[in-house]
C-alpha cells in the first residue's frame, strides 16, 4: 500500500507551544541607540494568529514612536521536525532579507532564536511571563559572542 504524501501531518505538541504567543498585544519597549536608530522609547502593537493548520505562528508588529510609524515586522515561526529546532523567518521594514532563518529552542519559559548574515548575529530571546504577558529582548553581535542589546520590551495581552 504507498503512502499518501499529501496527507496533512498533524501539529506536534512544539508546534502547540508557540500558541503561548498568540492573541494581540500592546508592547512599552526601549529602543537601544544603534548603527540603525537613535535610542529611546517605543511602543508596539502586535497582532499573533496560529494558522496554517496549527503549524505556524505568523506574527506581525508595529512600533510607534514620537507618535509616527517607526518599524514594522512580519515573523513566521514553526518548529523544524527535521532538525528539532525552532525556526523564525522575520521581515522587517529595514527591508534585508535573511540568508536563513534564526534558529533555536526553549529553555524553560525562555525561548531563544538566534541567526547571522553578513552584517552579523541578531539574537531574539521571548520568555513567558504569565499567561497575559511575556518580554523580547533583541541582541545584536558581530561575533556572536558580545552581545549587544538593540530592544527590548514588556507586551501584556488585549482582553
Amino acid at each position: 500500500m504507498t503512502q499518501d504524501h499529501l496527507a496533512a501531518s498533524s501539529p506536534l505538541a512544539e508546534h502547540t507551544r508557540l500558541a503561548a504567543f498568540a492573541g494581540e498585544w500592546n508592547g512599552e519597549e526601549v529602543v537601544f541607540p544603534s548603527r540603525w536608530v537613535a535610542g529611546g522609547p517605543a511602543t508596539s502593537h502586535v497582532v499573533a494568529r496560529m494558522d496554517l493548520n496549527g503549524f505556524y505562528l505568523i506574527q506581525d508588529c508595529v512600533q510607534m514612536r514620537d507618535g509616527k510609524q517607526a518599524f514594522a515586522t512580519h515573523g513566521l515561526f514553526t518548529y523544524d521536525r527535521e532538525d528539532r529546532t525552532y525556526k523564525l523567518f522575520w521581515y522587517d521594514s529595514l527591508g534585508y532579507t535573511p540568508p536563513s532563518p534564526a534558529s533555536g529552542g526553549w529553555v524553560g519559559k525562555t525561548l531563544t532564536l538566534v541567526r547571522g548574515s553578513l552584517r552579523g548575529n541578531a539574537r531574539h530571546v521571548y520568555e513567558i511571563i504569565d499567561d497575559n504577558s511575556y518580554s523580547l529582548k533583541i541582541q545584536f553581535s558581530p561575533d556572536a559572542e558580545g552581545w549587544a542589546d538593540v530592544l527590548t520590551g514588556i507586551y501584556r495581552r488585549i482582553h
